[in-house]
């Protein structure tokens, strides 16, 4: 089944807040079988469900666990139709 997720990233302190956004959303264009579209409001993976939540699940593993105490929101919508 193919899904979309859009991803909203915020990390919470004041400087430097960029760095963490692109280097997420770095590692998201590098991964293989998902469509990343981003713009300045989120970014959007679009794949196969199980490929999609497993590049969830440790990109965010990954984001959380860093040096910046942040906040994600995520809509999923599915199946998409071609």
């Amino acid at each position: 089944m193919e899904v979309g997720v859009e991803l909203s990233f915020y990390p919470l302190q004041r400087e430097e807040f960029l760095e963490p956004i692109r280097a997420l959303i770095e590692r998201l264009n590098a991964q293989q079988g998902v469509r990343v579209v981003s713009n300045s409001m989120s970014t959007q993976l679009y794949g196969e469900y199980g490929l999609v939540m497993q590049i969830l699940t440790r990109e965010l593993r990954a984001a959380l666990a860093s040096r910046w105490r942040s906040v994600v929101m995520l809509k999923l919508v599915g199946p998409l139709e071609d």
